[in-house]
């Protein structure tokens, strides 16, 4: 049996989950709101084109109206100023979209402290358990805050919602062997994260060393600490800084 055969009959028997980590598309979608006098963009919204009727007595479609960074999406380097000159969405090189995945579970301390912050020391505490962080690879954030996703104030938590310090964030980007980085809140920086001082670090530091990150991702909790691999499939736009994405991990049974 050829190794992709295998893979298809793993998957047909159960001995490999397909786990969908996606936060599902719709007008209630959580999405980021920026102060004034700052733009944002738009709730995702379906236009209908025609529906079995005098439009088109035979099918069912719609416009869709939505934000590049509108629920579970892909932020690509060039969605900061820091990455301007690297790649937009439609460049995502496939190993980075099809990657192993790492998860560090901080619910407890985001439960605790909704203002909580990934420490280096988080991470390496992480490694002595469970081994080094995957080369080319993902690490998943895990906080707990997926529970608030169906509630758009309780998802904002009125800027306080869990992140990266700026320390770490400059050693994921800087010394860590990672290609991108997943969380389960609106975006990849805490809630506060514009005070920083360095402001956004998540997105200053990472997506300015050219890797890549997730955002509105859901049930972490179904994946091991390690041995997932992910599959993000994001639309190519040409030029794009970002794509809602479909998001699913592959996990062996007893991982």
């Amino acid at each position: 049996m050829s190794l992709l055969n295998a893979v298809v009959e793993a998957t047909r028997s159960g001995a490999v989950d397909i786990i969908d980590l996606t936060t599902p598309l719709q007008e209630s979608t959580p999405i980021l709101e920026l102060p004034p006098p700052l733009a944002n963009t738009i709730p995702f919204r379906l236009e209908e084109i025609s529906r079995y009727d005098d439009r088109g007595p035979a099918w069912y479609w719609n416009n869709i109206h939505t934000g590049e960074h509108t629920g579970t999406h892909l932020d690509a380097p060039v969605h900061w100023v820091s990455g301007r000159d690297r790649h937009d969405v439609s460049q995502a090189p496939l190993r980075t979209l099809v990657a192993p995945a790492a998860v560090i579970d901080m619910t407890a301390e985001a439960a605790a402290d909704p203002d909580f912050l990934l420490e280096i020391d988080h991470i390496r505490r992480w490694e002595a358990e469970h081994g080094p962080l995957p080369t080319s690879g993902w690490l998943l954030y895990r906080t707990g805050w997926e529970a608030r996703g169906e509630d758009a104030v309780a998802f904002a938590n009125g800027g306080h919602t869990p992140g990266v310090s700026v320390e770490c964030a400059t050693w994921l980007a800087e010394e860590s062997t990672l290609t991108g980085f997943g969380v389960e809140t609106v975006g990849t920086d805490a809630g506060a994260a514009a005070g920083f001082e360095t402001a956004f670090p998540c997105h200053s530091m990472l997506l300015g060393a050219g890797k890549w990150g997730l955002t509105s991702l859901r049930n972490l909790g179904r994946l091991p600490a390690i041995g997932a691999l992910l599959i993000v499939c994001p639309l190519p736009i040409v030029g794009g800084s970002g794509s809602p994405a479909r998001v699913l991990a592959l996990v062996e049974r007893g991982e």
